[in-house]
């Protein structure tokens, strides 16, 4: 079975990923691997569209359960047909957002308050994710995730309220036992 878990940053999706992955011994890929070049600190220069496509793509195919964690939206068609089922999370913007607060100051520590390039990148960074659920704006949005949807051959669940990762499990696995 392959599943997809997506939504905006913050939302949880790759927290999700790696519980299913464990539980039920699958294979995650998440999707920033291969969007990122592997650089020191992390996500600073993209890898080109074709070759993430290709990474993902190989490892995709090479097993037969797999859980991806973030959007694909924009990398191909391929995606659009891909996947047995979707998981689509949602939360309330604050939360989320404070969510990615956290997270920049635990992966930039101290270099957050100290390195003005990684300060203004962290700032870009979370100006882009506040604009997710504004309907107008062009980048990765509530608007291109719904538009995603409607050309996704599988059923899509959506999960749109602030529960607990094993609360999502639970509907996640619920779902995969009715569709086996």
């Amino acid at each position: 079975m392959k599943i997809v878990i997506f939504g905006a940053s913050g939302s949880g999706t790759t927290t999700l990923a790696q519980t299913l992955s464990q539980k039920l011994n699958w294979k995650h890929l998440d999707a920033d691997a291969y969007y990122w070049k592997k650089t020191d600190p992390p996500f600073q220069e993209k890898l080109p569209l074709e070759e993430r496509n290709e990474n993902l793509k190989s490892d995709f195919n090479a097993f037969d359960d797999v859980v991806i964690s973030g959007s694909l939206v924009t990398w191909s068609t391929y995606w659009n047909t891909a996947f047995d089922l979707g998981i689509f999370l949602r939360l309330p913007k604050p939360i989320r957002m404070q969510r990615l607060r956290n997270r920049e100051s635990e992966l930039y520590g101290e270099e957050l308050e100290t390195n003005q390039e990684i300060q203004i990148k962290s700032e870009k960074f979370l100006e882009w994710a506040e604009k997710y659920d504004d309907e107008t704006f062009d980048g990765r949005s509530i608007r291109q995730h719904r538009d995603w949807i409607k050309e996704m051959t599988c059923e899509v669940v959506e999960i749109n309220k602030d529960l607990t990762n094993n609360e999502r499990v639970k509907i996640v696995l619920d779902k995969i036992a009715i569709l086996k």
